[in-house]
């Protein structure tokens, strides 16, 4: 019998939402979290940066040591961690002397885990014998779009029906996601893209000129995309006079669904079209997004900048994955560990040059968001080298 390789997809697609789950969850707790466990601001934004760098050191753990221990132990593993993290959110924080101490313990946690699914599902889908992988990546990566949309949506309805202090039992019922994902992984066929040892490994891929420009390119992706999504929620209540509720659900709700429209057109019509120049309107559209956004003085241009850019970014991550695994077939894990590494430094860079400039110029959060332009205009230099270089190999 044919091996099920839909059901290896569909095991991604729940990782991919169980990664927006764990990174979207616990940041609409966070003056809750202030208020019933008195913990200062201060300590709270540190629950973000635990949360990135926790998932910067598992991509690290993953290029040099989830060939040697085996996908499928380490995939299901993050599933594990999430279910088990999301969990621990709910009872530590009460169980442990410092509350604070329990909340870092469980997004430790289950950022392992969100790590974890970050590198190893589009590798594996990667492995999997379908046609135009191109469009199967972006398709995939659009999951992560619409379980972020699906956990802010659901979260605040669930607020609103059954109050905050509720939140312990909606961190318990998310759980129940990466619990159901553990028996999908355990059961599903799981391809290698190399055969053991056969990757190139961290030095080979860092040796490789072109390697680097797909490196800056995965750095560039990320800043344009979260320099904008981060601050998405502060632009529509600051700039916009919108409340709260409404500045989640118009900011970063909004620009989480174009950007998943976005990537599920390529994944439809992928065949038709060429990566590269999707890409490349995509970065001019992007630059144009950040003009509408910091200079229009008109709320709804503002808002139609700060949601369209959302479509214009959804192709840059996982088309950066596609051209990388196109340009180095041995690339192995190794090269989706370091790109997604690249992209979630990419990811702290864009947001906190932003709310350093948006600080420096007197708390004018559009001045902050013009520095962003340089991020679509760094990565439209980065992939006319590599149209350059495809130019030289195929003359």
């Amino acid at each position: 019998m044919m091996p099920n390789y839909q059901k290896t997809k569909r095991a991604c697609y729940m990782g991919f939402i169980t990664q927006a789950v764990t990174a979207n969850f616990a940041p609409l707790l966070f003056l809750k979290f202030h208020y019933e466990y008195r913990i200062s601001l201060g300590n709270i934004a540190l629950i973000s940066t635990c949360f990135f760098f926790t998932q910067l050191l598992t991509d690290l753990f993953c290029a040099k040591f989830v060939d040697r221990i085996g996908y499928r132990a380490c995939v299901v593993a993050s599933e594990v961690c999430a279910a088990a993290g999301l969990i621990g959110l709910a009872f530590l924080p009460d169980l442990l002397p410092d509350a604070f101490a329990g909340i870092l313990c469980s997004v430790v946690v289950y950022a392992v885990g969100s790590g974890l699914i970050e590198v190893l599902c589009s590798p594996i889908v990667e492995a999997c014998p379908f046609e135009n992988k191109e469009a199967t990546m972006s398709l995939l990566h659009s999951f992560y779009c619409w379980g972020s949309v699906g956990t802010i949506v659901v979260s605040t309805a669930f607020f609103a029906v059954f109050g905050m202090d509720s939140w312990k039992w909606l961190a318990v019922l998310w759980a129940l996601i990466p619990a159901v994902n553990i028996y999908q992984f355990a059961t599903c066929p799981i391809e290698r893209l190399v055969a053991d040892g056969g990757g190139m490994g961290i030095r080979g891929l860092l040796r490789k000129p072109l390697f680097w420009i797909s490196v800056c390119l995965m750095i560039c992706s990320g800043a344009s995309e979260l320099a904008m999504a981060q601050w998405a929620s502060a632009y529509a209540e600051a700039a916009l006079g919108l409340s709260k509720t409404l500045g989640d659900l118009a900011g970063p709700c909004m620009f989480a669904v174009t950007m998943g429209i976005s990537r599920v057109i390529f994944g439809k019509y992928g065949e038709r079209m060429d990566l590269m120049k999707f890409m490349a309107g995509s970065g001019i559209l992007c630059m144009l997004c950040y003009l509408l956004a910091s200079f229009s003085s008109h709320p709804l241009v503002g808002l139609i900048g700060c949601v369209g850019c959302g479509f214009s970014v959804g192709i840059l991550w996982p088309g950066t994955i596609s051209i990388s695994s196109e340009r180095f077939p041995m690339g192995g894990t190794a090269m989706f560990a370091l790109l997604a590494m690249a992209g979630d430094l990419g990811g702290s860079i864009g947001p906190g040059l932003v709310g350093r400039v948006t600080q420096s110029a007197g708390n004018h959060i559009r001045a902050g968001l013009r520095v962003g332009m340089i991020f679509p205009a760094v990565l439209l230099w980065m992939l006319f080298l590599l149209f350059c270089e495809k130019k030289r190999r195929l003359s």
